[in-house]
């Protein structure tokens, strides 16, 4: 099975918990580093989320993924915060990010920097 569609099953099991718990459902990857697989689940909600809402959402994400099978590779399960540096990359990360300091990181630089911190004050999507 290819990761997008580890990651996409991933996303469907979780959503019922982090719908039911008020959490919001930030990132999920997996991915190899070394000779381990991590699926790595990334919730937050309003206040910050803690640790025991982590062991929550894992506790009933591990039930699903047992039951459901489908991941050939063992892996490692991770549930937590996105943390400060959270990527954005859906239209939601960035509406929920309005108002919110960013740091912007270009491939090439521009006026002598590679990196740009600034307040996000709207999103255009065409």
């Amino acid at each position: 099975m290819k990761r997008q569609d580890i990651e996409q099953k991933t996303e469907e099991l979780v959503s019922d918990i982090i719908e039911s718990g008020g959490y919001i459902l930030w990132d999920v990857e997996y991915v190899k580093e070394g000779s381990d697989y991590y699926l790595r689940v990334y919730a937050d909600k309003d206040g910050g989320i803690m640790i025991d809402d982590c062991v929550k959402i894992s506790r009933a994400l591990e039930a699903k993924l047992d039951a459901e099978d489908f991941i050939e590779e063992a892996y490692i399960l991770e549930v937590s915060s996105p943390g400060l540096t959270r990527k954005l990359k859906k239209d939601k990360d960035y509406e929920r990010s309005i108002g919110r300091l960013v740091l912007i990181k270009l491939y090439k630089a521009q006026n002598g920097t590679k990196e740009i911190v600034g307040r996000l004050k709207e999103i255009t999507v065409d």
